[in-house]
């Protein structure tokens, strides 16, 4: 069988004709040891085990992950589901390389961080969702999530220089099932789950899907806890032969404690209670509720070109109040009140155009796209003074105070228009070398208005950010790459209306891609270099200026498979040196960057028996150490390394029941796994057990 091949925009053609021609006739690609799985698997639909040969992330395309000039790391719902995950964090782990950074209190997926540096970008099948304050991704809906590394401007847009989270969610499929999952655990955990999968006509051509979640979580933490409830509807229409529509919702609402965390005393943790809650019981929780609605029509102009028109809208408003601790004086921690009263709502549109064709004497595969976003957020968030008056005491906390007047008003409105052209050929001049090149034309338009003093500014920024990379494959088993990619994201109207030079980011990364044990195992080494220019510091008269930079470097190693019939392993492993090579008297030249630890490593495996009286059922292991890395920006203060090892069990009672036993943090250490100054670091969950039940009805 022929080895999916690429196809050359027009524009493209013309940059690669200088290239010397390796193959002058039509190139014919063979199959590179693959077995019959590869073949039925597709980059949105399920993935058997834990390796993933298939990805669209990197190209838009559905491509072979071997055949894709890029570092991509694919963490498959299997891993979830061995977890017995509800949040992706804990699945990021095994990504290679992924940081957790700020989670707003608790509330939402804020910021991560990819290959040094933290972004608040968040995608789910190809579109921005975390423009906002959207809420932490539930599991329920995820078939996989994928972690694009190093820039990628060329495709996305404005962002960091790091690299991406995009999830993919689970699609209707041909067979009619239907899934229930029920959990309880620790500190009054519960949980419940439904995927029905419902063919809606007789001949396959309309499918339906509905993943729903419901939980109630307590928490190892005084006074914090949480309740969610999502449902997500999803659709699809075969029109014709070359006609489908897809339609995509999500429904959530997620009220939880905002949660801080606890300080370091004099620069060091642990004298605090992992319990401590310093906030306000009484507070109450903050409610925050998000609506999406993706459309998608792709139709087949014929067996080579393909037109995709889509249309992304969320929308979703977070309210609530919050006392939220500063600063440690003595053994009291001043407090400062908010109110808080965001909306925000995103609309993306998106028209492609995909081609395959031979230019040249080579094979590509094309991508033309426009894409439009309107952009719309409201913040108000009235504060009351940080004071010691409104303070606690660290270790033995009074609660009940009278709120404070809030005396910062704290009321904001951002807009951000822009305009795109996506530019891609991935192209096969031979069957070993295979080529990717794109450009993203940009248009944007921001302006930020205080309605409080009616002050507004706004700025127009155009920008092209390209990239390119190469790919040969050495043997079957070894394929060697490099890249180059560019990365822009606007900066933030200053306090006083300053328009600032937007951040870029330009990085380089070379590494192997191995295909071992018969297709079994997949991995992924790499080295990298990005560096990043126009962070924004202060001058000697103590104005700010876009003039800061900081640099990220290392390797890293993304590895998923089976071992043999019965033992199915995913790990990785990264070393990332991050930090500011030109800053100030503040975040001074040499400082880490925040909460980037030079080395962290994963593993998990799991043994699942092939016969007798346990066949089915199965057994495993997940570990996890994330070293020191830096608690504050600019300070001394760290956070210390740490380790934690779970164990994992499921007992197949029958074919439609399972069983299932997780036990985390096995040796009850005592960790930090977050922290964004001194005063704010989220303690990790001491010891604790799940019991979940999965019925196939």
């Amino acid at each position: 069988m022929n080895y999916p091949v690429g196809r050359l925009s027009l524009g493209l053609s013309a940059s690669l004709l200088a290239l010397p021609a390796v193959a002058a006739d039509a190139v014919v690609l063979d199959a590179l040891n693959v077995n019959e799985r590869h073949y039925e698997e597709t980059a949105t639909g399920p993935v058997q085990g834990y390796r993933a040969s298939r990805s669209s992330t990197a190209t838009k395309t559905d491509t072979d992950i071997r055949d894709t000039p890029q570092s991509i790391a694919v963490v498959p719902s299997q891993v979830l589901e061995d977890l017995n995950s509800t949040r992706i964090d804990r699945a990021l782990d095994f990504a290679g390389g992924v940081s957790r950074q700020n989670n707003f209190g608790g509330l939402t997926f804020l910021n991560y961080s990819v290959r040094g540096f933290t972004t608040g970008e968040l995608y789910k099948n190809g579109f921005a969702v975390n423009r906002g304050s959207y809420s932490a991704p539930d599991t329920s809906n995820i078939e996989r999530i994928e972690v694009l590394k190093g820039p990628a401007a060329s495709l996305y847009g404005r962002g960091d220089p790091g690299g991406l989270v995009n999830i993919v969610t689970k699609r209707p499929q041909a067979e009619a099932f239907t899934q229930f999952k029920a959990s309880a655990g620790s500190w009054d955990r519960y949980r419940s789950s439904l995927d029905v999968n419902t063919p809606l006509s007789e001949d396959g051509r309309v499918l339906s899907r509905v993943n729903m979640a419901v939980e109630d979580n307590g928490s190892f933490r005084d006074y914090v806890g949480s309740e969610r409830r999502i449902v997500s509807p999803s659709l699809s229409w075969q029109l014709s032969p070359e006609t489908l529509l897809s339609i995509d919702t999500e429904f959530s609402r997620t009220e939880s404690v905002f949660d801080r965390g606890i300080p370091a005393v004099n620069n060091e943790l642990g004298s605090v209670s992992r319990s401590t809650f310093l906030g306000e019981p009484n507070d109450g929780r903050i409610r925050n509720d998000n609506q999406t609605l993706d459309l998608t029509l792709e139709h087949h102009l014929n067996d080579s070109w393909k037109l995709r028109l889509a249309n992304h809208y969320t929308q979703g408003r977070l309210k609530g109040n919050s006392s939220e601790p500063s600063r440690v004086v003595g053994t009291t921690i001043s407090r400062f009140y908010r109110e808080r009263d965001f909306e925000w709502n995103d609309n993306i549109t998106q028209a492609e155009l995909h081609g395959q064709f031979q230019f040249a004497g080579w094979e590509h595969q094309s991508l033309i796209g426009l894409e439009y976003e309107n952009y719309r957020n409201s913040q108000k968030y009235p504060q009351s003074a940080t004071s010691l008056g409104y303070g606690l005491d660290i270790y033995n906390p009074a609660y009940g105070q009278a709120k404070p007047p809030l005396i910062n008003p704290n009321d904001f409105f951002e807009r951000t228009e822009s305009y795109a052209l996506n530019l891609q050929d991935q192209i096969a001049f031979t069957d070993r070398l295979r080529g990717l090149v794109g450009v993203r034309l940009e248009h944007i338009e921001q302006t930020a208005q205080n309605r409080t003093t009616q002050l507004s500014n706004s700025q127009e920024k155009d920008v092209a950010t390209p990239r390119v990379g190469l790919l040969y494959q050495l043997t079957p088993e070894v394929g060697v790459f490099a890249n180059a990619s560019t990365s822009f994201k606007p900066n933030s109207i200053g306090t006083r209306g300053q328009i600032y030079k937007p951040e870029k980011g330009l990085g380089y990364e070379t590494g192997l891609k191995l295909d071992l044990f018969d297709s079994r195992l997949g991995a992924t080494i790499a080295l990298f270099q990005i560096d990043k220019e126009n962070v924004i510091t202060t001058d000697a008269f103590g104005d700010s200026i876009a003039a800061g930079k900081a640099r990220s470097q290392g390797v890293d190693l993304q590895f998923s498979g089976q071992l043999s019939d019965a033992v199915r392993v995913i790990g990785a492993y990264a070393y990332i040196d991050a930090e500011v090579t030109k800053g100030d008297a503040a975040l001074p030249k040499g400082s880490d960057l925040l909460g980037i630890p030079q080395h962290s490593g994963s593993l998990m495996a799991v043994y699942e028996f092939q016969s007798g009286p346990l066949l089915g059922s199965d057994f495993g292991a997940a570990a996890n150490y994330v070293g020191e890395r830096s608690g504050q920006t600019g300070s001394s203060f760290r956070l210390p390394s740490y380790s934690t090892v779970d164990l994992l069990a499921h007992y197949k009672v029958s074919e439609q029941a399972t069983i299932g036993l997780n036990l985390n943090n096995l040796f009850d250490r005592k960790y930090y796994e977050r922290g964004y100054n001194a005063a704010w670091n989220l303690p990790g969950e001491p010891r604790n057990v799940m019991v979940s039940l999965s019925l196939a009805l």
